[in-house]
Order: structure tokens, then C-alpha cells, then sequence
């Protein structure tokens, strides 16, 4: 063993050093003591963690790039990172724990001095600071160090090798490369752009190895880079004592460029020989052995992937990879992929230089301006940008389109055009980087579509990231947001952002005087932080004060400024993209009386088709209520075919009306009929199923506003309930008369059965006739009376044979559809037939076979085995004989036969079939409509006049709410034209009250004007129907009315229209003009009034 050497005196540190109690290694020289103790205190700094698993130091590891941030180098005079620092360990530089301590705080204040306070660097340099101060003082009050925590593992040949030699590891490699000439990569550089072009990036091989190079943690930082080089032989002689085959990721990428890798596997093999070696040098815990099992981790999920992915020919790339150049290339699939497209675009930009003197154009938008250097900059730019974030996100995969990344660089382009005069350096160089980028894209061509190269589990991913990130607005806040941005980003064609001057006030000391003509100054800034805030209740309110801001220009600049100008030109964008964001205000206003007719007519088709389980429309039963009213014969006749003319023709123009009519045949429907009959029952259901549909239609309001919503299927349910009340015990007691007849009629035919002559009777279940068994409970064809008919079908009730031995049957019997009586509107069920009240005997010697009858529930999924389809009927109701109706059965009671039912194979489709009148020609007089009660073919609402108790009415005039004058229904709150002598247009007045005096009519109320009429700014802009709210207030006779119109708020008149108010004589007033003041001011909405029930309010259709 040499012997040791001499040690030099020891300075007054190194003293101090010895004499602390934890130093205590007076076997070993100071240098190694103090070497040992720096590495401990550099391994705190470097390994420290945040709890999430982030490593703090890691921008600190290394200077930034002199290329990407040479104002860095501006700015910070001593540059230091920790790689320096633990050289600086290594080469034994540092006498003293103190000297190192100076290193760290001018690290820290490196880092403090460059970056804005609160930046995430700011705060991780003051969290470095407090880490190795806590470690220096734990040290320090600590007890001695003890060997094992020095030792790195049992293999390192020359003891432990803390976090110096891991830094040296990472960074001598890159000085080296540098310095021979080897591939360097900067921040933002893939390895496909520097790497030559005989290797094809489509490459399976090419694509493991990419993956693992280019991976990056959360800071954007690479992975890869303690493996790029191989340690330096000098500094670590140890590492190529342990470590016998040493490979690096340089060493593998000069392989694949010599075409040495014959398939994935081989490479796999030396990455994982790469990895194994960091693990089995480095301790468990340290960053590079973190690092190597992360990278291991990316390594074999890729191959999993690349190892499952078939090829299109069907042949798999990753066997035979590079066998010859044809084969690969045609194998080979480029993919322009969304993140290479962002990355190429970005090196077009970062890359031009100035033909000439060879200036990088890039070199100033590189980075944000010093807001020390530049406090005006933040000022005028609100949402500044560089490509350092640029590259950034690129690399983070923050950019979910390629059009996001290229908007944040022309944002950065526009706000270097904004901040900068037109023909600065910056503001020329901003034109011709946007015009290389555009280029740039064009030659790249359409981008391809990422969803179709990723794979499912990635698309999933990417998906719900996008979902996580974004941020949810309220409506009102998108279309806030959207006026905002149209008037915050309109350009001229030269692309000036005409709103720059707008986005913040001038300060009181640069302009005292406009503080004193403005009296309410407002800019963009102040307007977007209320948005922030949510102060705007509605569009209206941040209109407002836009408005307020640009009228403010206008007053305080000359109408030849450029300001001034900017200010007319914005209030018009402003107004064009409301009414864009509403709807426009006369575009997208759909034709209203076309779509009251549309709503009418499909209600009424919806209820006439409107069918039960079984196929059957409730309205064929309805088909045989009269049109006229023999209750009320001056009634005018009404009926379903009646309703269906005027549908037609258009005749209803309002649903109330439609409505009342409707309803008026199912109440006639009910009132004619006993509450048990079918014709009852299927009125109840049609006027249930109406409303219903009418308020799924209406959407309860909120697409048509009607009085005919108010009466609901609970006013229905009262009715009914009453009208039964009223009508249960008369149909009662007649159900006990038919009763005692029916009994009466049986005893009658019993009597006829037996005779005078008493004859006997022997009764059984079942009897033969013809090879042929009957029982009880099978139904029969019957031979018939007359030749010509068809067989009877009886259901057997009784068996029996009498004395003389002749056999007799007696049952129910079913009737076919022409047996019965009914109009030729009614359709039936193929093979139906129906249960009648008739029930009588018959010899079975007239019995002509079997056959089934079968519920209606039933026969369309089952059907009896062993029987004939023309032998199998259907019964659906019951038929009175006497009453000539017909009743739906609910419950099928008729006793179970011995015949067995199995499932059909397929379900019968429900088929209804005309009756067989049909074609008989009615020759009855066609219906004739009242025409008594239209106007112009319209049905219109009837209306009476309506008298009002007025208290402080003038003597002898008498008051109405509604009121019919010349043929014009008015009433309270309604618009009128008034003949306006000498005016150009006619102006506008709203009844608050009316009456008659003498037989003359009279009303009151405000008088609206046109924009002409008032005084304004010649900047003032209207819409093409505003109006405005007087103080005038006048009384004038009826006889001046010229007609009717509306007068609607802006939200009105964008949102809804009165059903029966024609389209050009809808007006629009939102503001107040006040004669005194000449000004406009905005008012919340008109005076709205409450009418009595009698009154005939107005429909409101909601289109928007």
C-alpha cells in the first residue's frame, strides 16, 4: 500500500472544520473530510423532491442554451448551475463549506434575478436555498458520519460516489460531444431533425430508440441525457472496472446510421444493457437510476406496441427491418404527425436568418421582454407570448391542434406588431417570421389526421384530457366573451389592431383635461375585468359600456383624428357582432304564421292517428257524432271532417281558437253518449292525448305562449268526473230496466224451448255429431237462416238432447262487420268479428264445422293449433243490437276451451281494413261551414267588449279593457299607427286607457318617435325599426288610428313575435328620449299590464 501523502497546513476553515464535532476524521486528510462533506450537502440539493414526486433542482442542473436564451447571458454576468458545482467538488476547488454556500447563493440569485417572482423557477431557487441551508445545519448540530452512508454499494471499487460524480456523469458528456463535434441536441430539437437522411423515421427500430431519446418528464426536461455519453475514462476509471460492456445512446444511434441493427429486438438488447449498466453503477435511490427504470419503463411499452402493430402489406417491419433499401422504403409508412408538423414549423421560425448579414431573426422573440426593462410592454400586451412557451407546450403536448400552436405564434407576431412601430426591426422581422411560417405549412401540405394513426387508448386519453382542461362557460359568458374578443381583435387591412388605443385610459398627468370633458371614463382593461368578475347581467350591459367607451373618443377627439375614426369603425363591429351573436336583427326570423299552421296541423294529425295497442284510432268511433248539435240545433255544425277543411285551408291562425273547437266535438262526443259506451271512452282519451301533445309542441310555453295552455289535463279530469256524476244514476237505472227486459225475454225463449208440452232435457259437457266432437266452450260455424249468407258463429254455451233424442246447442252469437250497424268511416281488423247482446239455440244438426274466436291481445302473437287461418277471428268489442254501438272489452271473459295456442313464428302485423259501405255513395248534403264567423276565410277568436270600472273617470265616459272600433279589436297595452301629418313616417302611441263618449272614441297613452325626430351624435347608429319612448303623452280620437303594430324590447324582438301581427309591423325600442336633456337612455322594458279574464290575450311565438 503506498504511503499516504503530506498534508499541507491547514488554513483557518479547515481548522474549524476539524474542531466541529461532526468532522471528527482524524484518520482521513482534510480534503477527503471536506470532499465528503460538500457531496452530502450537493446530494441534498440535487435529490430533493417535492411530495408529488417532482425533482426541484432539475433546471438548475444545467446553464440554458446561449442559442435559445442569449439574453440570459445579458442579463446574468455569472452564470453557475450545479453541474459547475460539482465539478468544482470533484476538482477539489472548494476550501471550505462557506465557499461552496457563496456558489449556491449566486445560484439562487441567478435564478431570482432572470425569472418574474412567483414563476415556479423563482420559487424552487428559494426552496434549493432553504434545502442546503437545513442540510448544512443538520450536519452541523448532527452526529459524526458514519462510513455507511457514504458507501454507494459493495461493487464501487474506490468507495462511494454521491451526487458530485452523478452531475459529473450528466454534463461532462455534453462538453465533450461539443467539443468533438458530436450530435448535440438543443431544447426543442427532435433527434428525426438532426439526424441524417438515410435513416427513415418510420422505422420501427428508428422509433424505439426515438421514444426513449426524446422522452421528457413534467418540466419538459429530458430523461435521456445522463445517457447520451459515456462518463469521462479520467474522472470515473471505476465505472470500466464494473461495468464490462459500456454502451451509450450516441454509440446506439451510430449503429442504426450504419444499418447494424437488423431488427427490433437487437436494439431492445443494447437499450436494456444501457439501463442495467446505470442501475448496477448508481445506488437505487439516486436520480440516474430513477431515471434508467423510467426509461426502461417508456423502452418496453413502445416495443409492446411496435411488436403488435401489423403492417398494411400484411408483412411484419420489425423482422427484416433494413434488409434492403427497396424493401424498406417500401414497407416503410411516413407519418406527418401533428407534433413533427409543430416541431418543423417552430425550426422554420427559430432557424431563418437575414439574407446577408446572417441575423437570426428569431433572437428577440425568444423570450417575454423584462418587465423591468419593459414595464409598459405587460401594460399595452395582455396576453403576451415566446417561443421558449412556444416550445414548451409543443413538447409538453399542450397543443390539442396544430391550429392552437400556430395561433399562439401569430399572437406573438401581432403583439410584436402591436407594442413596436410600423417599420422597426421587430415589426418587419414579425411580418417576414409569419410569412416563413406560412410557407413552412403550405410545403408540409394538409395536416393528416392524427386520430387515425394514434391508437385506441390513446385517442381515449387524449380526449378526456382535452375534457378535463376545459374550462366551462355559462352562455352568457361565451357570448360576452365573443363581443369582447370581436372588438379587442379586429385588424384593418394592414393588420393595425384598431383597439389598442382603447385598451387602456391615458393617465391623468399625460392628458388632465380629458378627465374633465369625460365624465365617465372606461377602458378595455376595466371592461374585461368586470366580465371576470361576472358584473354583466346580460350582452346589453357590456354593450353599454362599449358604447360609453367609444362615444367617449368620439367627444374628446377631433372627427379628423385617426382615433376618432377607429372609434366609429369598432361601434360598428360591435353592433355587427351582436346582432350576429342574437340572431341578426331581422336575419333568422322565421315566418311565425307558417309555423302556427305547421304546430296546428300536426296536432290535429297527431290526435286523429292516434291509435291503442291494437292498432284502432280513436277517432273512427267519433266519426259518427253528427255535425249538427241536437241539443243546440243555431249552433254552427262541427265536426272532425269540418275541422279538417279549415286545417287545410289555414284558417286557423290561432291555437286557442283550434283548440275550442276541437274540444267542442269530444264534449259533444261525451254529451251524447253514456259513459260506458266506446264513443265516451275514446273521447276522454283523444282530449287527454290532445293536451298532451299540445304542451310537448308548446314546450309548455316556452316555444308558444297561449291562453289555450291554461286548461290542463286536471280541468279535463274535473269535467269528466262531473259529467259522470251527472250522468251515473239515469244510466243506472236504464241498465236495470234492460236488465228485468233481458231477464223477461229469456224466460220467454226458455218457454219456447220446453213448449206446452214439457219437454225433458238431459244436459252434458259434450256431444258427437258427424265424427265430430263438440264441447262446451268451442264456438261453431252455424248453416244459416237464408242460402245466401255466411255461417253463423255461435260460442256453445249448453249442450243438451231432448226426449225425441234430437241434439240442441245453445250460445252467444258473434256478428261479422257487414252484420253489424255502422258508418262507412269505420274501419275493422282483418277478421274481426264482434260479441253481441243475441244469444239463442240451435240444432246441432245445422252445425257446419269448427272455428275460434280469439281476444285481440292475443291473436296477433298465438294461434290455435290444428285450425285453418280462414277459421280463426278476432274480437276486439262488443256489439248492441239495440243501441246499434259498439263497446271495446276490456276484460275477455269467455270460459277456456280445450284448444291448445302456441307462439306464432312471427307477430301478425295489426292491419285495419275500410268498411264495406265505403263505396256506397253518401247522399247526404255536404257539410256547409258558417262563414258568419270568419274574417277573410280566418276563423278568428270570438271576443265581447269589456267594460272597466274606472274611479277617476271623467263623467259620462265609459271605460273599456277590450273594444271593437271601425272592426279593430283593441285593448289595454296594444300599439297603434296614428296619422302624423307632416312626418315621414307614422308615429307610434299605446293605449293605457280608452273609451267612448258620445259615441266617439278615445285613448291615451305614450307616443313613441323615430330616430329622425330626435337629436344626436352623427355617429349615432339605429337599427332599421328602433323607436324610441317620449315624454310626450297625449289623448287622441280613435278615428286617427291607421292600425295596429308592436312595439318590443331588444330581447323581444330577437327572441319572439305575436302570432297574428304581420311582420313589418314588429318595432323594436330599447331606449328612452329624453327632449330636455337630448339624450337616449336604456330602459329595462315597456309597462306591461294586467287584463282581466275576459280579455283576449295575444299569442307569443318563441323562436329563439
Amino acid at each position: 500500500m503506498p504511503e499516504p501523502p503530506q498534508l499541507a497546513p491547514l488554513d483557518v476553515e479547515e481548522q474549524q472544520l476539524y474542531s466541529e464535532p461532526f468532522l471528527n476524521f482524524a484518520w482521513r486528510s482534510a480534503s477527503e473530510c471536506l470532499k465528503e462533506v460538500l457531496e452530502q450537502l450537493l446530494d441534498a440539493v440535487v435529490s430533493y423532491t417535492e411530495p408529488s414526486g417532482r425533482l426541484v433542482s432539475e433546471l438548475f442542473q444545467k446553464l440554458p442554451s446561449k442559442m435559445q436564451y442569449p439574453d440570459y447571458y445579458a442579463v446574468i454576468k455569472e452564470p453557475i448551475d450545479l453541474k459547475i458545482i460539482a465539478q468544482k467538488i470533484q476538482l477539489g476547488n472548494y476550501r471550505s463549506v462557506s465557499a461552496m454556500a457563496k456558489d449556491v447563493d449566486l445560484l439562487v440569485k441567478n435564478a431570482k434575478t432572470y425569472n418574474e417572482p412567483g414563476s415556479q423557477v423563482f420559487k424552487d431557487a428559494n426552496t434549493i436555498k432553504k434545502v442546503f441551508a437545513q442540510k448544512k445545519s443538520e450536519m452541523e448540530h448532527g452526529e459524526p458520519i458514519k462510513s455507511s452512508i457514504r458507501i454507494r454499494n459493495k461493487r464501487s471499487v474506490q468507495g462511494d460516489r454521491l451526487s458530485a460524480i452523478t452531475m459529473a456523469l450528466q454534463y461532462e458528456s455534453d462538453e465533450e460531444g461539443i467539443l468533438s463535434g458530436t450530435v448535440h441536441y438543443d431544447e426543442g430539437e427532435s433527434e428525426a431533425e438532426s439526424m441524417t437522411s438515410n435513416i427513415d423515421m418510420s422505422n420501427p427500430i428508428f422509433q424505439l430508440y426515438e421514444v426513449v431519446r426524446g422522452a421528457r418528464n413534467s418540466q419538459g426536461q429530458l430523461i435521456s441525457e445522463p445517457f447520451l455519453q459515456l462518463p469521462s475514462r479520467k474522472d470515473y476509471p471505476d465505472y470500466y472496472q464494473q461495468i464490462s460492456q459500456p454502451v451509450c445512446l450516441h454509440q446506439i444511434k451510430n449503429k442504426m446510421k450504419n444499418i447494424e441493427y437488423e431488427s427490433v429486438e437487437h436494439i431492445d438488447s443494447d437499450l436494456t444493457l444501457m439501463f442495467e449498466n446505470a442501475k448496477r453503477y448508481n445506488v437505487p435511490h439516486s436520480p440516474i437510476y430513477k431515471r434508467a427504470l423510467k426509461l426502461q419503463h417508456i423502452q418496453q411499452m413502445k416495443r409492446k406496441e411496435l411488436l403488435q402493430r401489423p403492417d398494411d402489406d400484411g408483412d411484419s417491419m420489425l423482422s427484416s427491418a433494413t434488409s434492403d433499401t427497396s424493401s424498406t422504403k417500401r414497407k416503410s409508412h411516413k407519418k406527418n404527425t401533428k407534433k413533427n408538423r409543430m416541431k418543423a414549423l417552430l425550426v422554420s421560425v427559430t432557424e431563418a436568418r437575414e439574407a446577408g448579414s446572417g441575423r437570426r431573426l428569431c433572437d428577440l422573440f425568444m423570450v417575454k421582454p423584462s418587465k423591468k426593462d419593459y414595464p409598459d410592454y405587460y401594460k399595452v400586451i395582455l396576453e403576451p407570448m415566446d417561443l421558449r412557451t412556444i416550445d414548451y407546450n409543443i413538447r409538453s403536448d399542450k397543443y390539442m391542434t396544430e391550429d392552437a400552436m400556430v395561433g399562439d405564434m401569430k399572437l406573438m407576431f401581432r403583439n410584436a406588431r402591436h407594442y413596436n412601430e410600423e417599420g422597426s426591426q421587430v415589426y418587419n422581422d414579425a411580418d417576414i417570421l409569419e410569412k416563413i411560417m406560412e410557407d413552412r405549412r403550405r410545403d408540409l401540405g394538409p395536416a393528416t389526421d392524427d386520430d387515425d394513426i394514434m391508437s385506441p387508448k390513446l385517442k381515449i386519453r387524449k380526449n378526456s384530457l382535452s375534457l378535463k382542461k376545459s374550462k366551462y362557460l355559462t352562455p352568457l359568458q361565451q357570448k360576452l366573451n365573443e363581443l369582447y374578443e370581436a372588438v379587442k381583435n379586429y385588424t384593418d387591412k394592414r393588420g393595425r389592431r384598431l383597439s389598442t388605443i382603447f385598451l387602456r385610459l391615458p393617465s391623468r398627468a399625460e392628458l388632465p383635461d380629458y378627465y374633465i370633458a369625460i365624465k365617465k371614463p372606461v377602458d378595455m382593461e376595466k371592461i374585461k375585468s368586470h366580465m371576470l368578475a361576472n358584473k354583466y347581467q346580460d350582452v346589453d350591459a357590456l354593450v353599454e359600456d362599449l358604447v360609453l367607451m367609444f362615444n367617449n373618443a368620439c367627444t374628446y377627439n377631433e372627427p379628423e383624428s385617426l382615433i376618432y375614426r377607429d372609434a366609429l369603425l369598432l361601434h360598428k363591429v360591435l353592433l355587427e357582432t351582436r346582432r350576429e351573436l342574437e340572431g341578426g336583427e331581422d336575419n333568422h326570423v322565421p315566418d311565425v304564421p307558417r309555423l302556427i299552421q305547421e304546430l296546428i296541423r300536426s296536432l290535429f294529425v297527431s290526435v286523429l292517428g292516434h291509435q291503442d295497442d291494437e292498432g284502432r284510432c280513436y277517432s273512427d268511433s267519433l266519426a259518427e257524432i253528427p255535425a249538427a248539435d241536437p241539443v243546440n240545433p243555431e249552433k254552427p255544425s262541427l265536426n272532425f271532417e269540418i275541422i279538417r277543411k279549415n286545417v287545410e285551408r289555414g284558417r286557423y291562425k290561432r291555437l286557442d281558437v283550434f283548440q275550442d273547437h276541437m274540444f267542442e266535438v269530444l264534449e259533444k262526443a261525451r254529451r251524447l253518449n253514456r259513459t260506458d259506451s266506446e264513443i265516451f271512452e275514446d273521447a276522454v282519451e283523444l282530449q287527454q292525448f290532445f293536451i298532451r301533445i299540445r304542451d310537448e309542441l308548446c314546450k309548455n310555453g316556452e316555444i308558444l305562449m297561449s291562453p289555450a295552455l291554461s286548461y290542463t289535463s286536471k280541468h279535463l279530469h274535473s269535467d269528466v268526473e262531473k259529467e259522470k256524476k251527472e250522468k251515473l244514476p239515469k244510466e243506472i237505472e236504464e241498465d236495470k230496466i234492460k236488465r228485468e227486459e233481458e231477464k223477461r225475454e229469456a224466460e220467454k225463449r226458455e218457454d219456447t224451448v220446453g213448449g206446452s208440452w214439457q219437454v225433458q232435457r238431459t244436459y252434458s259437457q259434450d256431444c258427437s255429431f258427424k265424427d265430430s266432437m263438440y264441447h262446451v266452450g268451442d264456438y261453431v260455424y252455424v248453416e244459416p237462416a237464408e242460402p245466401n249468407l255466411q255461417p253463423h258463429i255461435i260460442y256453445i254455451e249448453r249442450l243438451w238432447e231432448d226426449d225425441t233424442g234430437e241434439k240442441w246447442l245453445y250460445g252467444c252469437w258473434f256478428y261479422r262487420p257487414n252484420e253489424t250497424f255502422h258508418l262507412a268511416t269505420r274501419k275493422f281488423l282483418e277478421k274481426e268479428v264482434f260479441k253481441s247482446d243475441y244469444y239463442n239455440k240451435a240444432p246441432i244438426s245445422k252445425i257446419l264445422g269448427k272455428c275460434v274466436v280469439m281476444f285481440v291481445k292475443e291473436y296477433f302473437k298465438l294461434y290455435p293449433d290444428g285450425f285453418r287461418p280462414e277459421d280463426v277471428y278476432v274480437c276486439e268489442s262488443r256489439y248492441s243490437a239495440k243501441s246499434k254501438s259498439f263497446k271495446k272489452i276490456k276484460m275477455w271473459a269467455m270460459p277456456l276451451s280445450s284448444v291448445r295456442f302456441v307462439p306464432r313464428d312471427v307477430p301478425l302485423p295489426v292491419v285495419r281494413v275500410a268498411s264495406m259501405f265505403v263505396n256506397k255513395q253518401d247522399d247526404k248534403p255536404p257539410e256547409v261551414v258558417d262563414e258568419s264567423k270568419t274574417t277573410n276565410g280566418i276563423v278568428d277568436k270570438e271576443r265581447e267588449d269589456v267594460p272597466l270600472e274606472m274611479t277617476n273617470g271623467e263623467p259620462g265616459c265609459q271605460y273599456y279593457e277590450q273594444l271593437c272600433y271601425n272592426n279593430l279589436w283593441l285593448k289595454v297595452g296594444d300599439c297603434v299607427y296614428i296619422a302624423s301629418h307632416g312626418l315621414v313616417r307614422h308615429r307610434v302611441g299605446r293605449i293605457e286607457k280608452m273609451w267612448m263618449r258620445d259615441e266617439a272614441g278615445y285613448f291615451f297613452g305614450p307616443i313613441f318617435i323615430h330616430p329622425e325626430e330626435t337629436e344626436h351624435e352623427p355617429t349615432k347608429m339605429f337599427y332599421k325599426k328602433e323607436m324610441f319612448l317620449s315624454n310626450l303623452e297625449e289623448a287622441c280620437p280613435m278615428t286617427c288610428i291607421i292600425g295596429k303594430c308592436v312595439v318590443a324590447s331588444f330581447k323581444e324582438y330577437l327572441s319572439c313575435r305575436p302570432t297574428e301581427v304581420p311582420e313589418e309591423n314588429v318595432l323594436l325600442c330599447e331606449s328612452r328620449y329624453i327632449e330636455s336633456e337630448k339624450q337616449m337612455k336604456k330602459f329595462k322594458g315597456l309597462k306591461r299590464y294586467s287584463l282581466s279574464g275576459k280579455v283576449v290575450e295575444d299569442e307569443i311565438y318563441y323562436f329563439r
